[in-house]
């Protein structure tokens, strides 16, 4: 593996995140957005993340303030690009936009350039003819909150180069995930194959008032040793996203999901209420905040 220049597409949640991680474990990082005012909020949501880094990791002042500093930002795509060893594209969830994008990059990206999508619902079979290079395309998947949640799914498709998926494998570990090999093509990898049904049972267990919130976390907490019960992780993942699988079972005549997503907009999403992001969703974060304020002028 010789990848040293990494750049980022795509700034939202994770992609800041995806460049903050690699940029804090020592590689030059260019991120890219479409236009000059997605970048200035890719540099508001990069530098909060420093204290979290700080917080969670004990890294230093001059660890997080070295890791922004490798930083550069783009809204042009053949500038953000022309060094580029690796791509690691982090673009919304709309295969349109997805397919566009890989259009435009194959055509300015160095012959040399890795692309790796993070998709997490779409396969790379899906893109790699778009890439104009199939053979040097794969997937690179990671959880929500990187550098605690230090995962890196790596998935070939049946066009990928071996030493390709070999490099990217070694690539995760260097940025400090574990690296996780699929060996096949997998619609919603290993993580999403076993976390998207748990989360629909415990809303189905909530849609059809089996039980509430709060026990249903709890049976999953005390039961399992789980730091986190299914709605609190989905406060975590962000209720618009738990909406949107469901609306898609829905759509595709599943009366069950109908009804989930239903509830989750007119409850939730109609609400204001996200999640974490917004301070509230299952639970009320901003109460917390609230108590622990109220404790410390104690």
């Amino acid at each position: 593996m010789d990848y040293k220049n990494i750049t980022v597409a795509g700034s939202g949640v994770l992609g800041s995140q995806i460049a903050f991680q690699t940029a804090f474990k020592g590689f030059n990082v260019t991120v890219y957005d479409i236009n000059d005012e997605a970048v200035e909020r890719a540099k508001e949501r990069i530098a909060k993340l420093m204290p979290r880094y700080q917080k969670d990791l004990k890294a230093s002042e001059e660890e997080v303030t070295g890791a922004f500093n490798r930083l550069s930002f783009y809204s042009d795509l053949s500038k953000a690009v022309a060094e580029a060893d690796l791509v690691i594209e982090a673009v919304p969830e709309v295969v349109q936009i997805k397919s566009d994008f890989y259009k435009r990059l194959g055509a300015v990206a160095p012959k040399k350039t890795i692309f790796a999508t993070n998709s997490s619902t779409l396969l790379p079979s899906q893109f790699a003819q778009d890439t104009g290079r199939p053979e040097k395309f794969l997937a690179l998947h990671f959880a929500n909150q990187i550098w605690l949640s230090n995962t890196a799914e790596v998935m070939k498709h049946p066009g990928t180069d071996s030493q390709v998926f070999e490099d990217m494998l070694e690539f995760a570990k260097a940025i400090g995930m574990v690296a996780l090999p699929l060996h096949k093509e997998q619609p919603g990898y290993i993580l999403n194959s076993l976390l998207v049904p748990f989360l629909e049972a415990a809303q189905l267990l909530l849609v059809n008032e089996i039980s509430d919130v709060e026990s249903i976390d709890k049976t999953w907490q005390i039961a399992t040793g789980s730091p986190k019960g299914p709605f609190a992780i989905l406060d975590v993942i962000g209720i618009t996203t738990a909406y949107n699988i469901a609306n898609a079972k829905g759509q595709a005549g599943n009366p069950e999901f109908v009804k989930v997503a239903e509830f989750l907009k007119t409850e939730y999403i109609d609400k204001g209420k996200l999640g974490i992001a917004t301070g509230e969703g299952f639970y009320n974060y901003k109460k917390q905040k609230d108590k622990q304020a109220e404790l410390l002028n104690v």
